[in-house]
């Protein structure tokens, strides 16, 4: 596959795929080595990859997945669920200085705005 053609709509599709081969956990833990060894081999190694946005997209497919009835696959899914599609909806979650801080690129954080529904995640105190 061609770099640019892994785009957020393919990013989508993996976290589905693993998503409907495992729970949660062990569905990050199989997108992340993926995509870690999709970057290495293109040679940029994980400069590219982002800890939070890959944990954060999977919380959000899992959710969907969870409300959504059975589907013949993932354009079925994605066709009930448009909203995924928005790329920027994380920014409803994760004020920008956070989301693309080099503190989440590197480690998952939670978000600092609004929880991502269906996960079990506490806004930080006031």
């Amino acid at each position: 596959m061609a770099p640019d053609d892994f785009n957020h709509e393919a990013h989508l599709r993996l976290a589905y795929v693993y998503l409907c081969r495992g729970e949660r956990d062990l569905a990050a833990e199989r997108m992340k080595s993926a995509l870690l060894a999709f970057l290495d081999h293109l040679g940029v190694g994980r400069a590219k990859f982002h800890e939070t946005m890959t944990g954060a997209w999977i919380d959000a497919v899992a959710h969907f997945m969870d409300r959504t009835p059975a589907c013949r696959g993932f354009e079925d899914f994605i066709a009930r669920n448009p909203v995924l599609c928005d790329s920027n909806i994380m920014l409803t979650h994760y004020s920008a200085e956070l989301l693309f801080s080099d503190r989440a690129r590197e480690a998952y954080l939670e978000p600092d705005m609004q929880p991502i529904p269906g996960k079990k995640n506490r806004l930080p105190a006031e």
